[in-house]
């Protein structure tokens, strides 16, 4: 269906939290707002500043290239541009443009008349992000500890802070987290597969209902949690996921010491009284 049969009942005037009826206008189907002007300009000094800090070389491969935090001997200063100051500034603009588009859903919201649930969800991948290069590295006292913007870089940092602080693999918020990953996409496949029986019946049935769905279910597992209650049970296991994902590296390196095994963290279940 096109989007022009239902646009006018939502494109409405209001709602706005900064600008007023000034940035309250739309780019075809898009609305921008004050936040969604402040996320281009973001998106465009970051975008330019990488480009800039690939342009220094040393390659143009996609896989290898790689903006890098300033080293250790800087602290949290600032560093020069070619010394780790690009990604300061990427950073900076990232979490302006992350910050903003938050802000722009929380501005639909309000013209619609509906939760701050996508907002909010957002915000957790935001807290994922600024712990990773924010809060952790302020906690270690070095920018250093941020992980660099490229692929294979990227990928190097994860495998040697993983095994550098503790092995990630006995990291108790890292297998929760990890845990909520998995749970979460077995339950929305879960979810997805039975809209897909239920809405593709076979040739001469009817489409059926979500009173079959629920049906289904509760013959296959005894329970069936309802059609808004998997989208609530969705929300929740993604975002606990994501959360976890957060307190897992929060806590390497700042309370887990470097060189500490999280083996030896789990002597705590062998020392239960209930063994001796």
């Amino acid at each position: 269906m096109s989007m022009l049969s239902f646009e006018r009942k939502y494109r409405v005037r209001g709602g706005t939290l900064i600008g007023g009826d000034l940035f309250d206008f739309w780019v075809g189907p898009f609305y921008v707002g004050f936040f969604g002007v402040t996320t281009i300009l973001c998106t465009l000094v970051g975008v330019g500043m990488i480009l800039y800090g690939v342009s220094l070389g040393p390659t143009w491969s996609l896989w290898r290239l790689s903006i890098n935090p300033p080293a250790a001997n800087y602290g949290l200063a600032f560093a020069p541009l070619k010394e780790g100051g690009i990604w300061q500034i990427v950073t900076v603009c990232a979490l302006g443009a992350f910050g903003s588009w938050a802000l722009r859903e929380v501005e639909i919201c309000r013209k619609l008349g509906i939760g701050y649930h996508v907002p909010v969800a957002f915000g957790f991948a935001i807290l994922a992000y600024v712990t990773l290069v924010v809060i952790r590295p302020v906690l270690m006292g070095a920018w250093s500890y941020g992980f660099p913007y490229g692929i294979i870089s990227h990928l190097d940092w994860v495998s040697n802070t993983g095994y550098q602080f503790g092995n990630f693999h006995y990291n108790p918020a890292h297998m929760v987290a990890v845990s909520f990953f998995f749970v979460t996409c077995f339950a929305l496949a879960l979810h997805g597969g039975v809209i897909l029986s239920a809405v593709n019946p076979g040739r001469g049935e009817a489409v059926k209902t979500p009173d079959h769905e629920n049906t289904f279910f509760r013959d296959t597992i005894g329970y069936s949690i309802g059609t808004v209650g998997i989208h609530r049970l969705g929300l929740f296991l993604a975002l606990s996921a994501a959360y976890f994902s957060a307190v897992c590296i929060v806590i390497s390196g700042p309370l887990w010491a470097e060189g500490n095994a999280w083996a030896d963290w789990w002597g705590w279940w062998l020392k239960l009284p209930i063994w001796s």
